[in-house]
């Protein structure tokens, strides 16, 4: 069974670009890789524009001679679904600013890269009108 999440990225204007991840959204797996492995501004972005993901790996680009594909996934590479299965990209969704993404559907878990260069988490468990982004880390010690 898959558990959905939004991954999202605050540009410096302070709009909000996000995608959709299919698979192991939850704190404890996308979470965890998101802080161990996107902290730069730059690797985030190259995952964003990827569009839509079917699941989140340590590494976004194919390294040369690897045989990734999304039937053949190497478990270190991002697995999209324009890149690795020939699907019409879908560009990164417009969600306004980081309040509206928060209210928006973060489907179960949302992840948002802020323009401070920190990893917040939104539950998308809780009501549109309750949620709150609150720094990843935190939630991320609380399930240790």
């Amino acid at each position: 069974m898959a558990t959905r999440s939004r991954i999202a990225i605050e540009k410096e204007d302070g709009t909000v670009l996000s995608i959709y991840c299919h698979w192991d959204g939850y704190p404890s797996n996308n979470g965890k890789l998101l802080q161990e492995n996107y902290q730069d501004r730059e690797k985030v972005e190259k995952l964003i524009s990827l569009g839509d993901i079917s699941s989140l790996a340590p590494e976004v680009d194919i390294p040369e001679g690897s045989d990734h594909s999304f039937n053949n996934p190497d478990r270190n590479i991002v697995t999209a679904y324009h890149r690795d299965r020939g699907e019409d990209l879908n560009q990164p969704l417009a969600n306004g600013t980081q309040e509206e993404f928060v209210r928006s559907d973060v489907e179960e878990y949302g992840y948002l890269f802020s323009k401070e260069g920190k990893w917040l988490f939104v539950n998308g468990h809780k009501s549109s009108h309750t949620r709150e982004a609150v720094p990843l880390e935190g939630i991320l010690k609380e399930e240790e």
